[in-house]
């Protein structure tokens, strides 16, 4: 029997603690420049890497009731605006950033409720029904990137919101066998279609050309997003525009990392080379000098 909502004890939720966080990010294959270039907001970076690795483990991982953990968060989460002080330790630490930088509960609140969108929908008929999967599950991180350095504008939220998305999409390209062995297909089922792909061979992991020509359109999906975010990096200086084109040059490196693998992303994670995230951090930094050199 399931356990109410809210009702599960906060001790019983996980703590990522350092090494969880940095092996995650090793998984993820997405360096995250902030750490190396930026230790001004070192704290405020890893509070809210922390409680975005917590919302994930809660949702793929977790071996019991994964609605109602989910539920339990998110009523503990709301104590860092109000109520009595968090004791989850991730949110212990997170309040203070909340209330440093005035983050609107909103984008946490998002990336929760697409952790509990993934206990219920497994898979998607069209772009516009992932899109919309996104505004929850990528385009919160962008926001609160943002947000900590107090630009909120309508343009670099647009530009943010694409650099995430084509970061969320080309995660799911490379992780196509990890999400079909967790019964979800993200790929949606209006572009299999359109390829002359079948549903069934997807389910397989049976790399038929079909299937091959329908994954390679969500690589491109994923490409034209990073490429339309990418203004984003030269609209900022320092080392913030380092780590925002880092983060798009590296989806963009992911794309290539899903081609690259052939058949063989169908049974593991497609990952990038550790010489080309290197050769992508070099470039960023020298796109701080020269923005217009960023571009793919």
């Amino acid at each position: 029997m399931s356990a109410a909502p809210g009702r599960v004890p906060t001790a019983t939720l996980p703590v990522p603690g350092p090494a969880d966080l940095r092996a995650a990010r090793r998984r993820e294959n997405f360096p995250i420049a902030a750490f190396v270039l930026r230790p001004a907001r070192r704290r405020e970076r890893h509070a809210i890497y922390a409680f975005c690795r917590l919302v994930d483990d809660l949702g793929d991982e977790l071996a019991g009731d994964r609605v109602a953990a989910l539920e339990a968060l998110r009523s503990e989460l709301l104590r860092c605006w109000t109520g009595p002080a968090p004791a989850h330790p991730v949110l212990a630490a997170l309040r203070p950033v909340i209330a440093d930088h005035r983050l609107d509960p909103d984008p946490f609140l998002r990336l929760i409720e697409a952790n509990l969108q993934d206990q219920r929908v497994t898979v998607y008929r069209t772009w516009a029904e992932l899109d919309e999967y996104c505004t929850r599950s990528a385009t919160p991180v962008g926001e609160l990137v943002l947000a900590l350095e107090g630009l909120r504008d309508a343009q670099r939220r647009a530009w943010s919101d694409a650099i995430t998305t084509g970061l969320q999409l080309a995660n799911m390209w490379q992780d196509v066998a990890a999400d079909r062995a967790r019964g979800r297909c993200y790929l949606p089922t209006a572009v299999l279609r359109a390829h002359g792909a079948t549903e069934a061979a997807w389910w397989a992991g049976r790399p038929t050309p079909e299937l091959r020509a329908a994954l390679h359109a969500g690589v491109a999906r994923a490409r034209s997003r990073l490429l339309e975010g990418l203004p984003l990096a030269a609209s900022v200086h320092g080392p913030l525009r380092v780590e925002l084109a880092t983060f798009a040059l590296c989806g963009l490196d992911a794309c290539q990392a899903v081609l690259d693998a052939g058949d063989g992303v169908f049974a593991a994670k497609a990952r990038i080379p550790r010489a080309a995230r290197w050769r992508t951090l070099g470039r960023a930094l020298r796109g701080a000098r020269h923005p217009e050199r960023l571009g793919p």
